[in-house]
């Protein structure tokens, strides 16, 4: 569920103000929880925008460290290529069963064969087949407009067109994981606009080996 500052309940969407003229600025955003606390790894996507195809994608890396995916949130574009290195010095079984992209890398240590390509937007849940614990997220986005907040829950789009039509995701969302809320936002003074996103922590998950005692590493 999601909540605007000015208290207006969101359901399927959310139309804010009433112009329609275009207009370009930038637009700041702050992503909060219903108690008020600051949401990290909020992905605030501008979507029915055509992308610039014509640009090369770097390949995006999603690298493992300490026994976590880092970062825990990745944005990437349709099409674009992730590299999965593991930087620990034990190996790591990296998957997804996720619609938008169903792959698996075995068990390696250090640079896996090759980067696999993203090319269904939406989120994607990885996992690790030896570390239960192990849980990231890649967003595929549609274009280049998205982004996520930071520590303090900030984000800004530069150089927006009103009006403008946003999605927003968060992975302790208590919404389904691949839901993403719509809102619009009309022409207005305000540059700067408060979103509240009910979550639930994610349930503890243990690897068989902390189970147990054993290391599987």
């Amino acid at each position: 569920m999601f909540l605007f500052a000015h208290c207006l309940r969101a359901t399927c969407g959310l139309a804010l103000f009433t112009s329609s003229t275009l207009f370009a600025a930038d637009i700041s955003f702050v992503v909060r929880d219903q108690l008020g606390n600051p949401l990290s790894d909020a992905v605030i996507e501008q979507v029915a925008i055509k992308n610039n195809e014509s640009t090369p994608l770097p390949v995006a890396v999603m690298d493992q460290v300490n026994k976590q995916f880092s970062p825990t949130v990745l944005i990437v574009q349709q099409g674009q290529l992730v590299d999965f290195p593991n930087s620990d010095d034990i190996r790591h079984h990296v998957y997804s069963f996720s619609p938008a992209k169903v792959f698996d890398i075995k068990l390696y240590a250090g640079q896996p064969e090759k980067p696999e390509k993203f090319d269904t937007s939406g989120v994607v849940v990885l996992g690790c087949n030896i570390h239960d614990s192990m849980v990231g997220y890649i967003y595929v986005a549609k274009n280049h407009r998205a982004t996520k907040t930071n520590q303090q829950g900030m984000a800004t789009l530069k150089d927006v067109i009103y009006p403008l039509s946003l999605t927003i995701w968060h992975p302790n969302q208590v919404s389904d994981i691949t839901f993403k809320q719509s809102l619009i936002v009309n022409q207005s003074p305000k540059k700067f606009y408060e979103v509240i996103v009910e979550t639930v922590e994610p349930a503890p998950r243990n690897t068989f080996g902390e189970m147990f005692k054993v290391n599987n590493g």
